[in-house]
């Protein structure tokens, strides 16, 4: 989860910056919240998006691994059973 943290925190970081770009922007308190918001909703949806993704890779490397457990396990138990086939 460490890469998970840091991609959020690049994330926070960039949006408060943009955040504070736009307060000190000369455009009108209206347009500048709205702004904003639109802003603040867009890198909301890009993070969750990155998160689940993120999320997503490593369900599949934990479902790979445990699968090549498996089959090793099945492999040291049969020689330890004696038997010459093993089963996959």
């Amino acid at each position: 989860m460490k890469a998970g943290k840091i991609l959020l925190g690049i994330l926070s970081g960039a949006a408060a910056g943009a955040a504070l770009g736009m307060l000190f922007a000369p455009k009108k308190g209206k347009e500048t919240r709205k702004q904003i918001a639109e802003k603040s909703n867009e890198y909301m949806y890009d993070t969750k998006s990155k998160f689940n993704d993120l999320a997503d890779n490593l369900s599949h490397k934990y479902d790979s691994v445990k699968s090549k457990v498996r089959g090793s396990s099945k492999k040291v138990q049969a020689k330890m059973d004696g038997d010459d086939k093993i089963i996959y």
